[in-house]
């Protein structure tokens, strides 16, 4: 059985990951240790059902790290330093929030950590674990509709207030796309990105550059071509997922919020008239379950690691494209062959 520390208690530890895992533990018992979940975080208080440590040296103490599983939910560009440090402290088993990096060369320093302290990584996109992304897995990998020809994802939602307080992403490509991305990968397979855009958030005369939203075209090498869309100045919720296969499309439409663990899904196919299924789809919590099964278990395998990987890559090509460019930047690229 193993235990639980939640490194930071801002919105994704204290409101997401807290609750979710209070469920999974009170669903399957023979896989937690009895007793309260550590957490720790300088800044903010605690959370229901989590007791908060002052170090990470006091978890360490408390509680086994070898039989830990460690939540890190520190904002995205804290994702090395306090690696090495929970290694450094004997910890091996890690969920970190998403994006697992903010560009390669912290995605590089993550992966050296990886290889040099044995760490296990699982990146927190429960997407890839919802019961929808799961049925959307099963339609593409029996061809039943025949093949998929194109992907688009909309995620759309108001996050003015959330955006002011939490500075800490950088980009509107880091607060909501990582999700998406993560499935079209499993979906498509690995990918280029063929064109991207980002746009301001304004609120009160203020301007936010960047977290307005972010536009991402993929050409797979499967040949699927995926849109997604990330709108953090709309103002309705939204998260639609369409799948276009040659006899079908299939529209899917996840949970918005954590006050409804529902889903939907449509299904047209050719010649027919649609039909529309709703279904729980608790997905973090599914997504918890699935990983401590995981960690419970010696096996060293890398999970789906590499397709979050991946979704970092393309989100630094994306950034990259949506950089403003100078005659300084473009003389240093063209003096490193870039």
């Amino acid at each position: 059985m193993l235990h639980s520390l939640i490194v930071g208690l801002g919105r994704s530890g204290r409101g997401l990951h807290a609750p979710s895992l209070a469920k999974a533990r009170a669903a399957a018992r023979g896989l937690f240790v009895p007793g309260p979940v550590l957490g720790h975080d300088p800044l903010r208080p605690g959370a229901e059902g989590v007791t908060v440590v002052d170090s990470l040296e006091e978890a360490a103490r408390r509680r086994p790290p070898r039989r830990t599983v460690v939540h890190l939910c520190t904002p995205p560009h804290l994702r090395a330093e306090p690696l090495e440090r929970l290694a450094r402290l004997g910890y091996r088993m890690v969920i970190v929030e998403k994006p697992l990096a903010l560009d390669l060369a912290e995605l590089a320093a993550i992966a050296r950590l990886r290889r040099r302290w044995g760490l296990r990584l699982t990146v927190a996109t429960p997407w890839t674990a919802s019961a929808l992304s799961e049925r959307l897995l099963a339609a593409r990998r029996s061809a039943a509709f025949g093949r998929l020809r194109a992907l688009t994802v909309l995620q759309h939602k108001p996050r003015f207030t959330r955006t002011l307080e939490s500075p800490g992403h950088p980009t509107a490509f880091d607060i909501e796309v990582p999700h998406a991305l993560a499935v079209a990968v499993a979906l498509a397979g690995d990918a280029e990105v063929a064109a991207a855009g980002l746009e301001d958030m304004t609120v009160d005369g203020l301007r936010l550059p960047g977290l307005g939203a972010a536009r991402m075209d993929l050409v797979h090498h499967t040949g699927v071509l995926t849109r997604i869309e990330s709108d953090l100045t709309a103002p309705l919720r939204e998260r639609r997922i369409v799948l276009e296969f040659d006899e079908a499309v299939l529209t899917g439409h996840y949970p918005c919020s954590d006050a409804d663990h529902t889903a939907q899904l449509t299904v047209a196919v050719r010649g027919r008239g649609p039909a529309r299924t709703v279904f729980t789809d608790d997905a973090l919590t599914a997504f918890l379950h699935r990983c401590y099964a995981r960690y419970a278990t010696p096996c060293r395998d890398l999970g789906d690691l590499p397709v979050h990987v991946e979704a970092v890559r393309l989100l630094a090509e994306a950034k990259d494209m949506c950089s403003p460019r100078t005659p300084d930047t473009e003389e240093v690229e063209s003096a490193v062959g870039a």
